[in-house]
């Protein structure tokens, strides 16, 4: 959408405002997907959640690429907006449950390297696309993000389903084989098997391959002990699911990716093709530091890495404010302040994707006990949504009334209380299988992490 935006407002006519309610839509859609997606993944399963989440983008793909109005762009917009919020909620909950703990990390931040190839596909897609008729080539854009969700529905069928749903579902002996797959061995599959039966309360000696289990295994429940009497662990889990979440795209990340060739013709890159060069370069940084975070998440941790990112992003946000200003009111074109600017986005997007952008899926995944996982993963990801939504569609607005160096002075100033929040409110997951991982969030040991002391496994 980012390239595609550039020729729809010129075949279509379209002025600022639909601009940004058309990149923002898909947001909105993708929240309604999310709390969708988490009670039908608790009925279904996760593997059929993501098959389905793949059919409902292919739908809005094809709507967008045949695209003959406003209208209909919009529709299809909103459609593959439902199946980003399944895909978005699904995917890290499907990951996190069949990684062993000390490769969960790795493992649970796939989707988001594969978020980060997909961006910078689209980019170089976008380069190309460029070159053909106006009619088509924004359409070709939009359209052939179709073929990759065919590719994902089909895939799917081979994988193996979570075997926490399927303990969940009292269907013992049949995630004691998805274990067989996923583990290295006997002795790993029994001591896993056995703590999720603990988690989802079966007996732990239970030797049966199928026990009924109450209804409200199903889901049935969940809200009330998620939002209306939630324990204070589960209430400090939800807070820390939900924070990470809005601060993710409240330090303006989307507005960085999806308006990134605005931001560059402001400082100065004035033709269409070095403007889609340039945010090229943005899915190259984007795609390699994932890598780099990938390496580092099951060996640094989740939490150091954060606070790096948090940290590398305050001052990538201020350096692209300071230049943005410059560039702005200065008479000509200054080549220091536009090469500057363009590095500090390059910055900015290398500080979020080496912590920030794969830490979230990571541990909102992997922080919520068995039966609240799928719809407390729901919740983050439906304020993850609202936020990127909040951020596209008032950024041109915001930068308008406060200038656009204005605009990430603020995105800074958020960012700033992300660190904060991070540093106070996020234990560190590292290493703990997900069933250990609840008792991170107690009373004791929050205050051993406020204390800056490690927390212990004897404290779990």
């Amino acid at each position: 959408m980012s390239g595609a935006m550039i020729f729809i407002e010129e075949d279509l006519k379209i002025n600022d405002t639909q601009v940004e309610v058309l990149a923002g839509i898909l947001n909105i859609c993708a929240l309604v997907g999310s709390l969708i997606a988490g009670r039908t993944s608790d009925y279904i399963g996760r593997r059929y959640t993501i098959i389905l989440a793949s059919i409902i983008f292919l739908l809005g793909s094809v709507l967008m690429g045949y695209g003959p109005n406003y209208g209909i762009l919009m529709t299809g917009r909103c459609v593959a907006g439902i199946g980003v919020g399944f895909a978005l909620m699904i995917a890290p909950v499907y990951n996190a449950e069949i990684s062993d703990a000390t490769h969960r990390g790795f493992l649970s931040s796939l989707p988001e390297l594969c978020i980060a190839i997909g961006v910078l596909l689209g980019y170089v897609s976008n380069y190309f696309f460029a070159k053909l008729t106006l009619k088509l080539g924004w359409r070709m854009m939009l359209g052939v993000a179709a073929i990759p969700s065919l590719f994902l529905a089909f895939a799917m069928f081979k994988m193996p389903e979570s075997p926490r749903w399927l303990v969940l579902q009292g269907r013992l002996a049949e995630a004691k084989r998805v274990l067989l797959l996923v583990c290295n061995s006997e002795q790993e599959v029994e001591t896993r098997l056995r703590d999720i039966k603990i988690a989802a309360g079966i007996d732990a000696n239970c030797k049966e391959d199928v026990v009924k289990l109450p209804r409200n295994s199903n889901g049935e429940g969940v809200w009330k002990e998620l939002l209306l009497r939630p324990s204070p662990t589960v209430r400090w889990i939800l807070l820390a699911a939900v924070g990470i979440h809005f601060f993710e795209h409240a330090t303006g990340v989307g507005a960085i990716v999806l308006y990134s060739p605005r931001i560059f013709k402001k400082a100065g890159v004035t033709s269409r093709e070095k403007l889609l060069l340039a945010t090229v370069g943005v899915g190259i940084t984007k795609a390699a530091f994932v890598v780099v975070a990938m390496s580092l998440l099951d060996r640094v941790g989740r939490r150091r890495l954060l606070l790096v990112s948090a940290g590398g992003i305050i001052v990538a946000l201020t350096t692209l404010g300071s230049c943005l200003t410059i560039a702005e009111h200065a008479k000509e074109r200054v080549l220091w302040a536009l090469v500057l600017s363009i590095v500090a986005t390059y910055a900015f997007v290398a500080f979020f994707s080496m912590g920030m952008a794969p830490i979230t899926w990571v541990y909102s995944s992997e922080i919520f006990p068995l039966k609240l996982r799928s719809q407390g993963m729901g919740i983050g990801v439906a304020v993850n949504r609202l936020m990127n939504a909040v951020v596209v569609m008032t950024f041109l607005s915001i930068s308008h009334a406060i200038t656009i160096g204005g605009a990430f002075f603020m995105f800074a100033g958020i960012a700033v209380l992300a660190l904060v929040f991070f540093y106070f409110s996020l234990p560190e997951t590292k290493g703990k299988s997900l069933e250990e991982i609840e008792m991170l969030f107690t009373r004791k040991n929050s205050k051993a992490m406020n204390r800056g002391t490690e927390i212990q496994p004897n404290n779990v």
